[in-house]
């Protein structure tokens, strides 16, 4: 297998590798440093490389499968978003008001160390992950693999370029109102946001009294090229949440679901957004993508109907959690004096919504959750768009305000934010390519603790599409 091969093989091919001593963690994480060292001048992807460490770590993993010891993700270099503790490394939030290091590894960055993961840097974000764009005034602007002048999306768009590009096979990645699943729309990538609580949000969940974190929205996943990486990254991660609500574990593996088919499903397919303050933009090439994805579902055995979610007010109570999650995570920061005045203006927003607005809207969840679950006693998985079109452009919004830049996002990503506040798995998957060669992607969303089914679904949809084989021309 060539080098560039191997780096594009995936997560579970190159554990499978080492195991089989086709390959050892030194040489993977040679390979992929000589990667970065190449390819990030280009995308800004990595805001540290952590060179040396990750080759002792290397060695480490390399006694520990001379000693015996069973690593499913045996010496792959992975990322970390850098809202997310490394120890050792100062955790950034995409901006340079936070100081320090953190003196412990996250428990999702703990859990895929202890199978064998190794951590090669931490990637870019915009400033406190607030944005579907990843731009900062400090750490300066992201750029897509598939076209230099497009954004990787956001808020997790380091680390959907650094995978996208072949500089890691996996990237921890967060999504509290798109963050997973945008970054792999806009990169061609896999990014499946789970049910709420199936990933422990460690040291995160100690920020809300509920042990969530941005009042329940937030949940923590990965940025990958196929469905069985992602679904191996779950089977490490997963399991143990403090979460109110936190889905049972699975009765198999997540790898077991992705190498099985799921079987004849009723599939709904909706290219309705929620209203918000503008007009969505749902563009031509996005309804296509997904009418062909419900040809392709049919052809393989499924039945379709079209079925939009009865979205009612959800908007509003969704937003009432967004904005005062902002206002939070702001009030959080050592020095806000150094945030930029967009994100600085957006706490203030949100420090309109008082604690009874708050405690309403979260009430007010169970309501959306039975009106809009609904649907599922119909259909077993909804088929949407992931956003209005292909990515956008870098620096498409940056001077905006704080009320323009949400209007904007609010048109051009309506479609992930309303199952962050219901609590269901949604899964990014590609879906071909537009006339402008970006890619295209659709979400498979499902009930709370139904991953599984989208893993087995979007398996199918990935033998029939081939997106594993596509690499962007910065590769």
């Amino acid at each position: 297998m060539s080098p560039d091969d191997l780096a594009f093989a995936g997560a579970a091919a190159q554990a499978e590798a080492v195991r089989s001593g086709e390959a050892t963690p030194t040489q993977l994480v040679e390979l992929h440093l000589e990667r970065i060292a190449r390819l990030d001048p280009q995308l800004n992807a990595f805001r540290i490389v952590c060179g040396e460490r990750a080759r002792g770590d290397a060695k480490d993993v390399e006694a520990r499968l001379k000693a015996g010891e069973d690593l499913p993700l045996a010496g792959v270099p992975f990322a970390v978003k850098d809202a997310t503790d490394l120890a050792g490394e100062l955790t950034a939030h995409g901006t340079d008001a936070f100081e320090g290091v953190a003196s412990e590894d996250s428990e999702m960055v703990a859990r895929l160390r202890r199978a064998g993961a190794i951590p090669v840097g931490k990637t870019h974000l915009p400033e406190m992950a607030f944005y579907g764009f990843t731009e900062s005034a400090t750490w300066g602007v992201t750029r897509n693999p598939w076209n230099p002048q497009r954004s990787p999306g956001g808020s997790s768009g380091g680390s959907a370029a650094a995978v996208a590009s072949g500089m890691v096979p996996l990237a921890t990645a967060s999504d509290g109102a798109g963050s997973i699943r945008i970054p792999a729309a806009s990169c061609g990538l896999v990014g499946m946001k789970p049910t709420r609580g199936r990933i422990p949000l460690y040291p995160d969940s100690m920020l809300n009294e509920d042990g969530g974190h941005w009042h329940g929205l937030s949940t923590y996943g990965c940025e990958a090229r196929s469905i069985l990486d992602s679904a191996l990254y779950f089977d490490v991660t997963s399991g143990g949440s403090r979460e109110p609500g936190a889905p049972e574990p699975p009765f198999k593996p997540f790898a077991d679901f992705a190498a099985e088919k799921p079987g004849p499903l009723k599939i709904g397919t909706s290219v309705k957004p929620v209203t918000g303050v503008v007009a969505p933009i749902v563009g031509a090439e996005v309804i296509e993508a997904v009418n062909d994805t419900a040809a392709i579902l049919r052809a393989l055995g499924h039945s379709t109907q079209e079925r939009d979610p009865a979205w009612g007010l959800l908007g509003n109570n969704f937003f009432a959690r967004f904005f005062r999650g902002l206002r939070d995570e702001v009030e959080r920061v050592p020095h806000p004096e150094r945030l930029e005045r967009r994100t600085r203006t957006l706490a203030r927003m949100g420090s309109m919504i008082s604690d009874g607005a708050l405690r309403s809207a979260r009430t007010k969840e169970a309501d959306d959750r039975n009106r809009v679950l609904a649907l599922f006693d119909d259909v077993d998985v909804l088929v949407m768009p992931v956003m209005g079109g292909t990515a956008i452009g870098v620096r498409q919004w940056e001077g905006r305000g704080a009320l323009r830049t949400i209007n904007a996002m609010g048109r051009f990503y309506p479609f992930c934010a309303p199952w962050n506040h219901l609590g269901c798995p949604s899964l990014a998957l590609p879906a071909g390519f537009a006339g402008d060669q970006m890619p295209l992607s659709v979400q498979l969303i499902g009930p709370p603790g139904e991953e599984g089914r989208l893993f087995s679904l979007g398996a199918q949809l990935e033998a029939e599409r081939g997106w594993v084989e596509a690499r962007p021309p910065i590769s």
